[in-house]
């Protein structure tokens, strides 16, 4: 079976580590397994002994029908975190407007309380639920650049928690370059938590099989999308001010934002 009960902190016997080394081998079966047992019982009430696990290259992950996006849905419904894959790297998935979902994140993470969370959108009009008060170069940059690795820095809405943006009045929010967190927030017609699947201080996870190994007994599911593709983090640019300043360099240049605003970044813009 594809569970991961006795993962924690990198602890394994030899049979755990001939598990993960079988799974290619038998993932057909054990999908079908996984989907047997979630039918069975509360998806939810399995993060005490098991974490369920969706494979994601079985089917079509853009569709919201997915049964493994379902799945997954299920769980952010019912106040769970997961892991899932990003264009970027795994990240931690949970309901942006789920005070208890956000402080299980901050929890699972070790995060000071103090440090935001960004959010991942499934479109650029979800933007409206967080924003409270767009700008011309707010929406150039969104239209220009999501999705894709650039995360923009708003003034958030009322519903935006405090809890969420570490007491700041902003949050950062992105569309990602990626089938499975778009689904994610579609389905669930709200943004979900984009921060990296890691403990804070620690390498973010780029495989199924870092996270299954170190991060496995606290999360509610893990949605495998395999080993990802090396990339940078996504480039961070504040708009809450009246200048544009970038907190971050990534994904996207500091030219090619300067070219989508025809304007040309001053010392201390950046």
């Amino acid at each position: 079976m594809l569970y991961s009960g006795q993962a924690k902190k990198g602890r394994f016997s030899g049979s755990d580590f001939d598990l993960i080394h079988r799974y290619d081998q038998v993932r057909s079966d054990v999908v079908r397994e996984t989907r047997d047992r979630i039918k069975s019982r509360r998806i939810h009430c399995l993060a005490r002994d098991t974490t369920p696990v969706g494979k994601g290259d079985l089917l079509v992950t853009n569709s919201t029908q997915n049964p493994l996006i379902v799945e997954a849905v299920q769980v952010l419904k019912a106040g769970g975190v997961a892991a899932i894959p990003t264009d970027t790297v795994y990240g931690l998935a949970a309901r942006a407007f789920d005070r208890s979902a956000i402080g299980k994140v901050f929890d699972i993470k070790g995060r000071n309380s103090k440090s935001p969370l960004p959010l991942l959108l499934g479109s650029i009009d979800m933007m409206e639920q967080c924003i409270a008060a767009s700008s011309d170069a707010v929406m150039l940059l969104a239209a220009t650049f999501w999705p894709g690795p650039l995360t923009i820095v708003v003034p958030k809405s009322d519903r935006v928690s405090d809890e969420l943006t570490g007491g700041s009045s902003t949050v950062g929010l992105r569309v990602p370059d990626h089938d499975v967190p778009r689904a994610l927030s579609l389905s669930l017609g709200e943004p979900i938590t984009g921060t990296s699947a890691n403990f804070s201080g620690k390498p973010a996870f780029t495989s199924y099989y870092e996270v299954r190994v170190e991060m496995a007994r606290e999360l509610d599911y893990i949605f495998d999308g395999g080993v990802l593709p090396i990339r940078p983090a996504s480039t961070v640019i504040d708009l809450s001010g009246e200048l544009p300043q970038i907190l971050r360099h990534g994904g996207v240049s500091q030219e090619a934002i300067e070219s989508a605003l025809g304007v040309e970044f001053q010392h201390g813009m950046v």
